[in-house]
């Protein structure tokens, strides 16, 4: 019911909506409304009341719920149900938790913090509260299951077009990175259940360091890893980004599952390679390679040539991929 009311008000605008008509529309009580009303009030709204003409909203919290995004988005599948939580151990693995259990596709799984975020190979994430974008979106593609791993430049596609749109210069570090100033903001995990010739499900994971202070980070983290806030000098529209992200992800998704058209993706991830022209490492279990990043394929790959002149394809998650000097330098 809470939720009913949050929309009728924000739907007013900044006009005043009766009790009266709330009570009409809803079929509850004005107490019950002054009840939620306050409730509303308690999330960080700030909200006008004046007798006889009713209420309305004056400002609202940066808080990433279904009732601040919903009105920028331009998606009719992805983000049309969010779940929303204040804080969470991961949310992957709730998205995973609630995949498992017959969750629609386009169902994004969000929070102001996580505890225990993960990143590729078990990383740690740092997700303080109310300060990055925490969220995972759950996909149940049609396709053969070993294409599985381009959802993440899919993903990465869409995340950097959307930063860039908010005036910000960021750049992809093949395959799932996203950077600005050589320093990691971003970071996609996608994870799948499913069988040989068949997907249950796809979980897409992205965090972005948004409004993140220097002192959230570990000290041994300063070196390799940022916040948008930190490079631009200024606090970002949380809400805004995350909309824009959505937007594009379902677009460029949408060209890969159902048209089978992945190179507007790929364009996307080659265009905003920070790679692309770079000496590199190739960091493996058991050695150390060095080469030149010259492509990325149609097949999502990363195309070096080796110090011997051979081309190579690298395969997301065989390798570690480094800067000569450092994590893209």
């Amino acid at each position: 019911m809470k939720h009913k009311i949050l929309q009728l008000l924000k739907g007013s605008g900044d006009k005043f909506i009766s009790g009266q008509k709330i009570s009409d529309e809803l079929g509850v009580t004005r107490t019950a409304i002054w009840k939620y009303i306050n409730q509303i009030k308690e999330d960080g709204y700030q909200i006008e009341s004046i007798s006889r003409k009713g209420y309305r909203i004056i400002s609202s919290p940066d808080i990433l719920t279904q009732e601040e995004i919903v009105d920028k988005l331009d998606t009719k599948v992805i983000g049309k149900n969010i779940v929303h939580f204040d804080t969470i151990d991961s949310t992957n693995i709730k998205a995973k938790e609630i995949a498992a259990n017959g969750e629609k596709e386009g169902t994004v799984v969000i929070s102001e913090e996580q505890t225990a975020g993960k990143g590729r190979l078990g990383r740690n994430w740092t997700s303080p509260k109310n300060k990055g974008i925490w969220m995972s979106v759950i996909l149940r593609p049609d396709i053969d299951p070993m294409r599985v791993c381009m959802v993440t430049q899919v993903a990465a596609a869409a995340a950097v077009k959307a930063i860039c749109e908010m005036g910000i210069d960021a750049k992809i570090k093949w395959p799932n990175d996203i950077v600005v100033n050589n320093k990691k903001i971003c970071g996609i995990l996608t994870e799948m259940s499913g069988e040989l010739d068949k997907i249950n499900y796809v979980v897409m994971g992205m965090g972005i360091n948004v409004n993140l202070d220097e002192e959230d980070y570990p000290i041994e983290l300063r070196d390799i890893a940022t916040s948008i806030k930190i490079e631009e000098g200024k606090a970002i529209d949380r809400k805004i980004l995350v909309a824009k992200i959505l937007n594009y992800f379902e677009e460029l998704y949408n060209s890969f599952v159902r048209e089978e058209d992945i190179e507007k993706s790929l364009e996307v991830c080659r265009e905003k390679s920070i790679l692309l022209g770079k000496e590199i490492q190739l960091i493996g279990k058991n050695e150390v390679k060095k080469a030149k990043a010259i492509n990325i394929d149609r097949e999502g790959r990363l195309i070096v040539r080796l110090k011997n002149g051979k081309e190579e394809a690298i395969i997301s998650g065989e390798v570690s991929i480094r800067g000569l000097y450092g994590y893209v330098d």
